[in-house]
């Protein structure tokens, strides 16, 4: 696979459950996406869909009820409830079995089929209950075994360093530098490597902490303890996102709400994370900061080469920096494909009523403008089959059953016909 194509983020059949007394609210239900190195993924919908919620079970800010997450190829998230739901399954699938035979006469047939049934059960019970322990297991120990694989890293470095240099001072320098760069790696984290951007610059710094604390917070935490060099990488952070060194003695109230979502950018970015999930940061700002931030998020993007998964509700603006788009409706992505491609050949109902919002300033324009009004009771027929993900066209999926597929296959080849 190439660089540009490699597999950054995977994310297989989320689900995010909250209890609600007896009941259960889906808000992430058996979701699928990746996110390749080096582009931005725009998560779309209204609000109350999911979108918050995915991102902030991807970062662990919530332990996810399902599925699975894959951070460059590590476990970091796994919930057991998938596994749960298929032992419950094939109980109720073998007592029901069970139940009938036990109505037949005693035979040895019947004994013999009885045995198999058990022991079918028994062998799910086992398969399932090892990967609940592998889930759990990867889940708690993600950032031990990340932190295992960097000292790895920091021996093979050093250590033919150290064989070949002969005693004296120069050694002796190495081996302090080697020394704390095990320390270092030791407590590392794998989540060091993702970092999110909020939605509202007030609530997420805190007021009694200085902007150099807030950004210095980090690599603390990571167990830097040089303040010359904290002190550098925090003015290194604050140049890059637009500020200047005299701001980090100040206090989040004596900034206006563009300069304290910089301030969150900086934290985000000061411990050099490969990912960045920003949760419709531009959403509590103003429309000229929104230009100013989404710009800055680009120039950040080809300077630290950051892969963004930009979280918004504005398509306008998320068609102008994302690479690809998923739209999210109720807890599920309905449709997924290139920026390009959804502007130009929108599938799903859900979709064209998203796109049927889009203002635009032109007044003439807006007096034509018709709404699309998305029902699912009216848009879809389900009884016979259900929806599931599909791949219309290479890079184009979307949920849908199997004579909803034909539909958009025709409508699809309408478009190219018409263009």
């Amino acid at each position: 696979m190439s660089e540009e194509k490699k597999v950054l983020l995977s994310v297989q059949h989320l689900e995010q459950f909250f209890k609600m007394g007896r009941k259960k609210l889906k808000a992430v239900n058996d979701v699928s996406f990746d996110i390749y190195k080096g582009e931005v993924f725009g998560l779309v919908g209204e609000s109350g869909c999911g979108k918050t919620t995915t991102g902030r079970s991807i970062i662990r800010l919530y332990d996810i009820t399902g599925g699975s997450v894959y951070f460059d190829g590590q476990r970091i998230c796994a919930g057991i409830n998938t596994y749960k739901e298929t032992i419950k399954q094939a109980k109720a699938k073998a007592n029901a079995q069970l139940v009938e035979l036990k109505k037949q006469p005693a035979s040895p047939e019947r004994d013999e089929q009885i045995a198999q049934i058990n022991a079918d059960l028994n062998k799910v019970i086992e398969e399932q209950t090892a990967l609940i322990k592998s889930a759990k297991y990867d889940h708690k120990h993600c950032n031990k075994v990340f932190a295992e694989h960097q000292k790895k890293l920091v021996r093979e470095k050093y250590e033919p360093m150290l064989a070949n240099m002969p005693e004296g001072e120069e050694k002796k320098a190495l081996q302090a530098e080697y020394k704390e760069a095990l320390r270092l790696a030791g407590k590392d984290r794998i989540m060091n490597k993702m970092q999110m951007i909020f939605q509202d610059p007030i609530a997420s710094l805190n007021p009694r902490m200085t902007v150099r604390e807030i950004i210095a917070e980090g690599l603390i935490i990571r167990g830097i303890k040089d303040k010359a060099f904290i002190d550098e990488q925090v003015y290194k952070v604050l140049d890059l996102v637009g500020l200047v060194p005299e701001h980090a003695s100040r206090y989040p109230h004596e900034f206006s709400g563009g300069q304290r979502q910089r301030i969150g950018i900086a934290r985000a970015i000061i411990l050099n994370p490969e990912l960045i999930i920003a949760d419709e940061p531009i959403s509590a700002l103003d429309v000229s900061i929104q230009a100013q931030v989404i710009n800055l998020l680009n120039e950040l993007r080809e300077t630290l080469g950051l892969t963004i998964m930009f979280i918004a509700h504005d398509l306008s603006v998320v068609k102008y920096f994302s690479d690809r788009i998923a739209v999210m409706y109720f807890g599920k992505i309905v449709e997924l494909t290139t920026s390009d491609e959804l502007f130009a050949h929108p599938l799903h109902p859900y979709t064209k009523s998203l796109l049927s919002a889009i203002p635009l300033p032109d007044p003439r324009f807006e007096k034509q403008r018709k709404r699309i009004t998305y029902n699912p009771i009216a848009a879809h027929d389900y009884s016979e089959q259900g929806p599931y993900m599909q791949e219309i066209t290479p890079g184009h999926f979307i949920y849908c059953n199997d004579a909803e597929f034909e539909m958009y296959k025709k409508e699809l080849a309408g478009d190219s016909t018409n263009n």
